[in-house]
């Protein structure tokens, strides 16, 4: 055991601990896919553990992978800094960054705090809304970066790939993470299959509206909806309520709500990818996105799940 992490490899590690495909993390660093299975093998070799278990279908974390990960972030933090710091050059300058709802509830907050503090001369503008819509702002260069939903295999808009030398083709992005969608509802309620389908949605151009609806009339289900809403809480409080189903990412559902069990005959959603992407003006504004773009995917895998706990009433 050699001891000494490589950051090329843990940055390789990390694509792939994210996307849980040897293939998504290839595209992610514009490497080829033998040269990430050999980044991975490597870094292996130095800690003498496997980090993943693998076959021909799926991709997996082991227990040291899991603890690997916070290693890999911190190590690549510190070699950020470092290379910051002896570069002589601080970024600066007006960033407008979008980020779709999703990320309200988990930790993205201490991303966006860890940032400000190691480029304090940047102005950071926050917009949160539905992925359709940031999308669209980006088309319209109104956004410089954007972290959003994205259906598999769909258009992204024009944005390019948001890391530093990624590689990455205009219009495809990076993907942070891939996730399957889920029918989620408050525990108890039940879906009686002779009545059409309760819905809580958010509104267009919502990728997960837009899913929910193309699934349940391929189906041929009836469905009705119950409740829409351009705010996450507002529909999480809605769902609580027990007015309805809502179409969700299963990495991120919110406190109080838990899976339609299988019985209830809902069709299957397919899975989702969650990408950052670049607008292609405002030469100002590309180191700081590349910057932001690199903490993101760095951290992307803090992003599943929810953040800290908060007081009652907050």
């Amino acid at each position: 055991m050699g001891g000494v992490y490589d950051p090329t490899q843990l940055r390789t590690f990390l694509a792939v601990a994210q996307t849980l495909s040897f293939t998504q993390a290839a595209r992610r660093l514009g490497l080829r896919q033998s040269t990430v299975s050999q980044h991975v093998r490597r870094l292996e070799d130095a800690t003498g553990r496997p980090l993943f278990t693998r076959d021909t279908h799926s991709v997996e974390l082991t227990e040291d992978g899991e603890a690997m990960l916070g290693f890999a972030r911190t190590i690549l933090q510190a070699h950020e800094r470092a290379a910051a710091y002896f570069g002589g050059t601080r970024i600066r300058g007006r960033l407008r960054f979008g980020v779709s709802e999703d990320f309200v509830l988990t930790r993205l907050p201490e991303i966006l705090e860890s940032f400000r503090r190691e480029h304090p001369e940047v102005d950071l503008e926050l917009s949160v809304e539905l992925s359709g819509t940031l999308h669209r702002r980006l088309e319209a260069g109104r956004l410089d970066l954007v972290l959003a939903k994205r259906g598999p295999g769909s258009a992204a808009g024009p944005g390019a790939g948001a890391g530093s030398g990624s590689g990455t083709r205009a219009g495809q992005g990076d993907v942070v993470w891939q996730d399957r969608m889920v029918w989620i509802a408050a525990e108890g309620v039940r879906i009686d299959p002779e009545r059409p389908v309760p819905l809580i949605l958010f509104p267009r151009p919502a990728v997960t509206r837009a899913r929910a609806l193309e699934v349940l009339e391929r189906e041929g289900r009836a469905w009705r909806m119950a409740c829409t809403s351009g705010s996450l809480s507002g529909l999480v409080a809605a769902a609580r309520a027990g007015l309805g189903v809502m179409a969700h990412t299963r990495g991120l559902i919110p406190p109080g709500l838990v899976p339609v069990p299988e019985r209830a005959g809902l069709p299957d959603l397919g899975t989702v990818d969650f990408v950052l992407l670049r607008g292609r003006g405002r030469p100002a504004a590309q180191e700081a996105a590349s910057a932001l773009a690199r903490a993101l995917l760095a951290a992307g895998d803090r992003l599943h799940g929810p953040g800290p706990a908060r007081p009652h009433g907050a």
